[in-house]
């Protein structure tokens, strides 16, 4: 599997530090940084990356600026894409397990690199949920989509894609 890793200059060197990491360990990588070290936006880099990952060029990908904040504001822009800002461990597996992230987004001023690849190592090998997490993201694809998650039309299930939903009759609780 193939994984996009994107930064803006604050974050260019953590994501070489990934790249090369992953790298090593036969990942395929595509990183989009800034080469000569000159300042590059964030919402640019978002924007490429989460492309790519809501084109399904990529199954996942990882982005870096000086927060997190501003790669996952953008990068949630586009249909499709699940970008968390992580911290630690923990959030990791659960924006992956509970919210299906596609996308994680870390800081480059608060986090190490080790850190940083320890978060990336967890968040890739966590399974998304099943049962009420899948129907949580599927009322999440259905805001996306300018419904109603609250009403019977929200009753949703998952397509047989990465992130593609549809509608289904509503299901008991007993069904669970």
């Amino acid at each position: 599997m193939s994984i996009a890793i994107g930064a803006d200059h604050r974050g260019a060197s953590a994501a070489k530090y990934l790249a090369d990491r992953l790298g090593a360990q036969g990942v395929e990588v595509t990183l989009v940084v800034s080469n000569d070290g000159a300042p590059r936006d964030y919402p640019d880099v978002a924007y490429e990356v989460a492309r790519a990952v809501a084109s399904g060029e990529h199954e996942e990908a990882v982005l870096i600026c000086a927060t997190g904040l501003g790669m996952a504001i953008a990068a949630n822009k586009l249909p499709g894409i699940r970008a968390a800002v992580v911290h630690d461990e923990l959030t990791a597996e659960l924006s992956k397990s509970h919210n299906h992230a596609n996308i994680v987004c870390m800081s480059a001023d608060l986090l190490g690199e080790r850190l940083m690849e320890k978060i990336v190592e967890i968040w890739r090998r966590t399974e998304r949920g099943t049962g009420r997490h899948e129907r949580r993201v599927a009322k999440i694809s259905a805001i996306e989509s300018g419904q109603d998650p609250r009403g019977a039309s929200a009753a949703i299930e998952p397509k047989s894609g990465a992130g593609e939903y549809a509608s289904a009759p509503a299901r008991s609780p007993e069904s669970e």
